[in-house]
């Protein structure tokens, strides 16, 4: 069985984080790293993917700051969502050899991984061909938007546990019109947080990717400067 590395960084900005990603990403693929898991919450931000659609920010930009909201582009697929607080984030930066270097199954082993945590807490969670996610009826509780570079993925996964779902209503997210978005406390009908969406849902990565999870803290993290 693999071992892996799981690091829970707490509230951590984006682009920090965005940038973590793709120096351990690089590490991972020298085979200086172990696969790598992050778990994290954002505080309030718009993330555009490689397939964003300017249509899709329903408001202008200035005005999203003006609330709060931050406004990022970023290198994985998909178009615009949304990050804030009570939203489980995870980043499985993750060689694909653990997927057969298949881009498909990797994204459909993401989508298993969701649902088998959604099923955690007594939720039937569902794929939605052909949008990427996962959907608890006819609303999205789940999104995935990944980046692969030397056959090791990046970004990942994001679950509304506990997050206000009304900066959503700003947004077309992921591209998708006429549908809603949902959260596992607005479907548990109780405040579900992400430490415990965070425990089943690094359960479910363990069975689905056949792994070992080891968990480690931040200044496991430490990296040498660039250059």
């Amino acid at each position: 069985m693999t071992e892996a590395v799981c690091c829970d960084l707490g509230t951590t900005p984006y682009q920090a984080c965005f940038e973590l990603q793709r120096r351990l990403a690089a590490l991972v693929a020298s085979g200086e790293r172990p696969p790598t898991l992050l778990l994290v919450q954002h505080p309030p931000v718009l993330t555009l993917g490689a397939s964003f659609h300017e249509e899709n920010l329903l408001l202008p930009t200035e005005l999203y700051r003006e609330l709060g909201i931050e406004v990022c582009r970023t290198d994985r697929g998909g178009d615009v969502t949304y990050h804030g607080p009570g939203q489980l984030v995870a980043y499985p930066i993750f060689p694909l050899e653990l997927a057969g270097r298949d881009l498909h199954r990797w994204l459909r082993e993401l989508e298993e991984t969701l649902i088998r945590t959604v099923a955690a807490f007594g939720l039937a969670g569902r794929r939605f061909p052909p949008h990427t996610g996962v959907w608890v009826g006819d609303r999205k509780i789940a999104a995935i938007g990944v980046k692969v570079r030397r056959w090791v993925s990046y970004h990942g996964i994001a679950l509304n546990c506990d997050n206000d779902l009304s900066p959503f209503q700003w947004i077309v997210p992921c591209g998708i019109r006429d549908y809603g978005v949902t959260s596992l406390s607005e479907e548990c009908g109780r405040r579900v947080e992400c430490g415990e969406a965070a425990r089943a849902f690094a359960e479910a990565v363990q069975v689905v990717f056949g792994l070992r999870l080891r968990q480690v803290g931040t200044e496991d993290l430490t990296l040498p400067p660039v250059g």
